[in-house]
């Protein structure tokens, strides 16, 4: 069954979308989402290990519209390959807010793959994309399931705001692209926990990524990459520029080695963004401590208790909060400044992203394609307009 022909028939499932996760901190969010933007006519379930939470949700999401009460619930727990299975083959789309990935998610990644379902995720881990790219890519190809990983601020403003910035330059000759990120936005347990994970996992992050390598076809005639660049002061945002250590810059060279629109010679590099020495130089040191408290596991785990998952900022800090993400991008004699703008990034805005992304799987005309992709591949200009619509500011800030 390949994609095309699942858009054909969209009726052969249970369901649209089922959300799974739904109970956890950004899943309750996400959620809530879908109970106010799902268009008429969307089938959306509720999905989790605990029905007793999964019936308080929907008690809450029926508040904010009483068709909900009829939200149907699915309970599975993420280790059991046999329900997750079930659940994968009910739906045309699974969303999963439940990480960290490394631990929680392969078994949903298999099940969409084998059953040729959607599948979408927050994950910012770059060993399991990785891992999960070697062991499901090829049949999800064979079954047209798209598996699209980092559907919330990891990663779509770098790589729609990539994507959005080479749309405006010259076609055909080498591009360059730099990313600069600003938030004052809070992370909760949850986003601690993967973060944290993914630091004491250095080894095995490496050893994902050259296994991936062997089973990656190389480009030919054409380069992208996503170097970490090095710490500066960036002349064109009037600030100091510190390298993201994030899966972001991975996943814009993997849209750039996909989409000739790149050109033959693509860099993106990914940078936080910040106005004062001081605060770049006691950032970047605590990065580092932190880094390395995570190789720890006695100061991990403490690390992880300081904020239990299922935690967050409360509604008031959510709604004081924004990122910007700006974009340098240069080719062929022209150079285009960019943005891409929103509200709380972690959680309001992750939580949009997330929907709209499943959303997009679920009801838009998209281009053919199947396997391990990125936002940008699989949904491109279709997400960028409802991300538009949902209120993220897509601009060109200057063009000379």
């Amino acid at each position: 069954m390949n994609a095309q022909a699942r858009q054909d028939h969209p009726r052969e499932r249970a369901h649209d979308i089922v959300l799974f996760g739904a109970t956890g901190f950004v899943g309750a969010l996400t959620a809530e989402y879908l109970a106010a933007h799902a268009p008429a006519g969307c089938r959306w379930a509720l999905a989790g290990r605990d029905l007793a939470k999964l019936e308080r949700l929907r008690e809450r999401l029926a508040a904010i519209d009483p068709a909900c009460a009829a939200v149907p619930l699915l309970r599975a727990d993420a280790s059991d390959a046999g329900a997750v299975r079930a659940l994968a083959a009910s739906t045309r789309v699974l969303a999963t807010t439940v990480g960290p990935y490394v631990w929680y998610g392969a078994e949903l990644v298999a099940a969409c793959a084998e059953t040729g379902t959607d599948y979408v995720d927050l994950t910012g881990e770059p060993e399991f994309v990785d891992r999960m790219y070697v062991e499901h890519d090829a049949r999800a190809r064979e079954t047209g399931a798209r598996i699209v990983h980092a559907c919330g601020f990891d990663s779509i403003p770098a790589d729609l705001g990539a994507y959005f910035t080479v749309g405006r330059l010259p076609e055909g000759v080498p591009l360059r692209v730099d990313g600069f990120m600003r938030s004052n936005a809070l992370f909760s347990g949850g986003t601690l926990a993967s973060a944290l994970t993914a630091l004491g996992r250095g080894p095995q992050t490496l050893a994902a990524a050259r296994e991936r390598r062997l089973h990656e076809p190389r480009l030919l005639g054409r380069r992208a990459r996503g170097p970490a660049g090095a710490p500066r002061f960036s002349r064109e945002t009037g600030t100091w520029a510190l390298p993201l250590p994030t899966l972001d810059p991975r996943i814009v060279a993997r849209s750039a080695a996909a989409l000739e629109r790149y050109g033959p010679d693509f860099r993106y590099r990914h940078y936080a963004s910040v106005t004062h020495l001081p605060v770049a130089v006691g950032g970047a040191a605590a990065v580092g401590v932190t880094a390395a408290l995570a190789q720890v596991p006695a100061a991990r785990r403490w690390l992880m208790n300081r904020w239990e998952p299922g935690r967050g900022p409360d509604a008031e800090r959510r709604a004081r909060s924004w990122f910007t993400v700006r974009f340098v991008g240069e080719g062929g004699g022209r150079r285009v400044l960019t943005e891409v703008s929103g509200g709380d990034p972690g959680y309001g805005e992750t939580a949009k992203m997330l929907a709209e992304s499943a959303l997009c799987l679920a009801h838009d005309a998209l281009p053919e394609a199947a396997g391990q992709l990125t936002t940008a591949v699989a949904m491109g200009d279709a997400l960028i307009t409802r991300l538009q619509k949902a209120g993220i500011v897509f601009r060109v800030a200057d063009a000379r």
